[in-house]
């Protein structure tokens, strides 16, 4: 559970939301991990990677930032001015190389992206580290996710690396898009989940994640559209394809 950015936090929206997978019939192994009660984890990684040379901090706001593209270097010898410092990843030249199960080949130049903060100016652990650190703890070895974060698989690879943790395999979906090609989750379309149309909400997403199930599964229940679901599924229908657009 994504909760280190108290600010944002909705009360009880973590439960709304197990409850909601439970309704969708699905589950996890164990019990539940909250980031929260991982800060001793993030700071001993943030320790490792200072102990490496392989961070600096700075002290550029948010509005020097904008605009850059990817970070200037400003503050790699030093932050520039005093007071609150957020911490960043230093990135050197090389190349980022993985396959893809989705895409195929990725290849990115890594000191094109910027170094990345890992740690903000208010103390919070930033994602790109967060979630490196949790697939290490959790023995992910595969990570399954919208083509949207693409961009930040090659600073994860990175940290990956630097931290001596096994590399994983990536899988990025095509997105579901308005006919405007905007992603469907940050626009007005967008509607909630509705436990009480499991089962044809998740026949309705096999059908977006081109696995053809047959008319009759609509019905089902979730169980039963999810047994059929792994039973047949075949990530290489997804390879090439464009972003997906739900029916209106």
């Amino acid at each position: 559970m994504e909760d280190l950015d108290t600010r944002r936090l909705v009360p009880g929206c973590d439960a709304h939301m197990l409850l909601t997978l439970e309704s969708f019939g699905l589950t996890w192994d164990g019990p539940v991990e909250y980031q929260s009660q991982r800060a001793a984890h993030y700071r001993e990684a943030l320790a490792r990677l200072h102990e490496r040379a392989a961070t600096f901090e700075c002290s550029c706001s948010r509005a020097e930032r904008q605009g850059e593209g990817g970070y200037a270097g400003t503050c790699r010898a030093g932050p520039t001015r005093p007071g609150p410092t957020a911490t960043r990843l230093r990135v050197d030249p090389g190349e980022v190389v993985f396959e893809d199960r989705v895409r195929g080949p990725c290849r990115f130049e890594l000191a094109e992206r910027g170094d990345v903060i890992i740690r903000r100016r208010d103390t919070v652990i930033a994602y790109q580290l967060a979630v490196v650190v949790d697939d290490g703890l959790q023995g992910v070895t595969d990570v399954v996710r919208g083509a949207d974060l693409l961009d930040s698989t090659p600073w994860q690879i990175a940290l990956q690396s630097h931290l001596g943790l096994p590399r994983v395999r990536y899988a990025h979906l095509p997105l579901v898009t308005e006919p405007s090609g905007a992603k469907l989750a940050k626009s007005r379309r967008a509607v909630a989940l509705d436990p009480r149309r499991a089962g044809s909400q998740l026949h309705e997403a096999l059908g977006l994640l081109q696995q053809d199930p047959p008319a009759e599964l609509k019905l089902a229940p979730a169980p039963t559209v999810l047994d059929w679901a792994l039973g047949r599924w075949d990530i290489s229908r997804l390879r090439g394809r464009e972003p997906a657009r739900p029916a209106v």
